[in-house]
């Protein structure tokens, strides 16, 4: 039986974590959703709330198990068995840090292959922090995340900020 790790921090997840975590279920036996809980970075969600969202977004696999983890990513695949660990890439700058990442890996853990996924090209632009942008200025996100984000993000920034236009004053243009 061979089991992969997805690891990330998912802040929140979108349609492209949504397309590599389907795509890896068809490839390995289980796949465990791995929600890094404290990332070096400013979260919008919380680890519970991030794998809530996923587990909602995930629920139709069966072999996906969604879980939050606060240590190294190779002492996790270790800990559930796993022998793979799954990574996607979207574009060349993608590259040098999965790079950076899969030898760091490699040399804590050689026995753990990691298997990137290309994007699909309709995934290529999203990034959770592009959808936590568009979702903060009270753009359209509902073709960037599942039903149930959309529902958090609109929670979070329920009304746009007021958009002013350096050089007019009020009333318009002079």
């Amino acid at each position: 039986m061979t089991i992969a790790i997805y690891p990330g921090s998912f802040d929140p997840i979108h349609f492209g974590h949504v397309d590599i975590t389907r795509r890896a279920a068809k490839l390995f036996d289980h796949v465990y959703f791995a929600v890094y809980a404290k990332p070096n970075k400013r979260l919008l969600f919380s680890a519970e709330e991030r794998v809530a969202l996923a587990r909602e977004a995930l629920a139709d696999l069966e072999n996906v198990t969604v879980l939050a983890y606060h240590e190294l990513t190779v002492t996790l695949a270790r800990r559930l068995g796993a022998q793979v660990i799954v990574r996607g890439l979207r574009a060349i700058s993608d590259f040098e840090w999965e790079l950076q990442l899969a030898l760091t890996n490699r040399e804590l853990a050689p026995e753990i292959e990691v298997v990137c996924l290309m994007t699909r090209i309709e995934f290529a632009f999203l990034s959770s922090t592009i959808v936590k942008e568009v979702a903060s200025l009270g753009g359209d996100i509902e073709k960037m995340v599942p039903p149930q984000v959309a529902r958090a993000l609109r929670e979070r920034f329920p009304v746009p900020p007021a958009q002013a236009i350096s050089g007019e004053r009020e009333g318009g243009a002079r």
